[in-house]
């Protein structure tokens, strides 16, 4: 999205300054209050949001999503999933769930500036028509009273979860929707992706005292609650009461999850560079591997926040609960049962979608890839420099291996298709991870290590809290690198086009070598060429596609930089004065960042 409010002028937007003309960003403000019953799984809450319309539009209805309302027989996730033809199994529970094990989100009552609104649930989407029209530059109140009940553990959300955690409370209380140049985002949760506006959360959760509760936000009354908190040592004070209140503040965030468990061990470690790290986990035989975590977390964060960016908030938690890894603001859920490396891997993986999907926050329904792509590029990085054992010998290598193998099946599906809409789970999830992440490595091949390093810092700084879309993306790269992309994008996103390259002949005639280059897949893309001679010395030959209108810049006087090669032509000559040296090996791309699905054609050897 290319509307937005950044710095001070997104705090200003939270309490109704006007529009600014052609960017603009809405804002939200919530304060909640629950009283949570964890004997019948249910809670009461009400909530309080401003909301912003920084828009240039009118606007007379709104809508929330209420999450957990997928989670019940016959809803639309359920039914979704038993249509797909590779169904998610841990789905597959919805369609006998009992009264007791659904999930609900109930609303009692609903207001805007005191009076009632008319109101209407349509599975997951709460559906508002406004009592008056909010303006651009206004703001309006909405107070809200609701019921939920929290599903057995399916997918993200639930209670009681396979390795004990009580309760994982992601998607929990109902949310407004997010409008931008496009529109309301109202789409009824199937089971994909997230997206919604930024702002300012105060949420207090009141639940039985036995209970250590771990959130997206910084806990304001540490020293109260005790467990550690604040205080290093600190255990739960004695009390007569039978519940604590546990009050979070989360500012410039775009959702809050927390959860909770009467067992969880908190473990704290400060970074250098004065980063808050949490830990929430059961301790057992099964997870010692958390001991080691820590270390690991911060070796960690301090590497992403070099290549990637700085982190902005002041706390990170890494909470034992969910199905596998799910990322909130300031926090991810993930299964705690795991070697040291998976417990990391899943750990890291989530960390860094506190970039792509909590800073950057791109529209994760139509460009899915961008988030789960950008952030396995990234994994593969840090994992990288974390482990070296020699089995990431090449960060990417196991990122492009599965996207060849998926292309030669002929299966796949276009990037650009609405993740809810993929004809097969495993078409979303090759896509929008392994596909996604090859684009953004085979960007580096494209455009040179340096302009590459340098996009990514530059799209960070540039677009985070601002929701960009693909072009936002694309034209910091042409800005870093003085080339043009959008063709590359349109290609590797919008088709299912695939590149093969191959040494076709050299020949040797009347003192001159003619090396023949093909394009044999449907994609075009430049070409590195590297030729070896008998007495031992190699040349770089670069052949730029004519679409890019330059080149990427050679590094060794020796490189040759060819003439463009037209996309449109199917073959590619390179001359070479014939000397006493002979050309003795041709191979195209021996850096293996082209994913080209055929590599046993790129060498010639005489």
């Amino acid at each position: 999205m290319k509307n937005f409010l950044g710095g001070t002028a997104f705090l200003l937007a939270v309490v109704g300054v006007s529009a600014q003309p052609g960017y603009w960003q809405q804002a939200v403000d919530y304060k909640m209050d629950i009283q949570f019953h964890a004997v019948t799984h249910q809670f009461k809450g009400t909530q309080k949001l401003v909301y912003t319309n920084n828009s240039p539009d009118t606007l007379t209805s709104a809508y929330w999503h209420l999450y957990f309302n997928a989670f019940q027989p016959g809803s639309a996730m359920d039914i979704h999933n038993r249509g797909i033809a590779d169904p998610d199994t841990r789905l597959s529970r919805i369609a006998t769930m009992k009264p007791e094990e659904i999930g609900y989100q109930r609303i009692q009552s609903l207001k805007q500036d005191g009076i009632d609104l008319q109101h209407h649930v349509e599975g997951t989407v709460l559906e508002v028509k406004l009592n008056k029209p909010l303006l651009p530059g206004k703001s309006t109140t909405f107070d809200m009273v609701f019921d939920a009940q929290v599903p057995a553990q399916t997918r993200r959300s639930g209670r009681n979860n396979a390795e004990g955690v009580d309760y994982s409370m992601s998607q929990w209380f109902p949310k407004l929707a997010e409008y931008d140049e496009m529109g309301w985002h109202a789409h009824p949760y199937i089971a994909r992706e997230f997206y919604a506006p930024w702002g300012n959360y105060e949420v207090n959760i009141t639940i039985d005292k036995k209970f250590v509760v771990a959130a997206s936000g910084i806990l304001q009354n540490g020293d109260e609650i005790g467990y550690g908190y604040e205080t290093e040592g600190a255990k739960l004070p004695k009390t007569k009461e039978k519940t604590h209140t546990w009050r979070f503040k989360a500012e410039r965030v775009h959702d809050f999850m927390w959860a909770a468990d009467t067992e969880y061990t908190h473990v704290k470690r400060v970074t250098p560079e004065g980063l808050m790290l949490r830990f929430f986990y059961i301790k057992s035989k099964d997870t010692e591997n958390w001991d080691y975590l820590p270390e690991m977390m911060e070796k960690a964060f301090s590497f992403i926040q070099t290549n990637f960016g700085k982190y902005p908030y002041p706390q990170f938690s890494v909470i034992q609960g969910g199905d596998g890894g799910m990322e909130y603001p300031m926090s991810t859920l993930v299964t705690g049962k795991r070697s040291l490396r998976s417990l990391v891997g899943v750990s890291v993986h989530e960390a860094l979608h506190s970039w792509y999907q909590g800073l950057l926050a791109t529209n994760e329904s139509y460009l899915a890839w961008m988030d789960e792509g950008f952030t396995t590029y990234a994994t593969a990085e840090t994992m990288a420099v974390l482990f070296t054992d020699g089995e990431n010998t090449r960060s990417q290598a196991a990122n492009y291996a599965g996207f060849i193998r998926r292309a030669k099946t002929g299966t796949e599906e276009p990037l650009s298709i609405h993740a809810d809409h993929y004809m097969t789970n495993s078409s979303h999830t090759w896509g929008a991870y392994v596909k996604g992440a090859v684009i953004l490595g085979q960007l580096q091949y494209v455009i040179g290590e340096d302009a590459f390093k340098r996009g990514l810092l530059n799209y960070f700084n540039q677009w985070k809290f601002k929701h960009p879309d693909l072009n936002d993306f694309v034209r910091v790269f042409e800005k870093t690198s003085g080339l043009e992309l959008h063709w590359y994008f349109e290609y590797m996103v919008n088709t299912s086009h695939f590149i093969d390259y191959a040494v076709g002949s050299v020949t040797e005639t009347n003192g001159k070598t003619t090396i023949e280059l093909q394009k044999i897949g449907v994609m075009p893309m430049p070409v590195d060429v590297t030729i070896t001679y008998d007495n031992g010395t190699t040349v770089n030959y670069f052949a730029a596609l004519d679409l890019m209108r330059g080149n990427k810049p050679s590094k060794a006087a020796t490189d040759i930089v060819g003439k463009d090669w037209p996309w449109t032509n199917p073959n590619y000559s390179i001359e070479l004065e014939s000397g006493a040296a002979k050309v003795v090996r041709v191979e195209i791309d021996p850096s293996g960042w082209m994913a080209d699905v055929n590599r046993d054609n790129n060498i010639w050897k005489q």
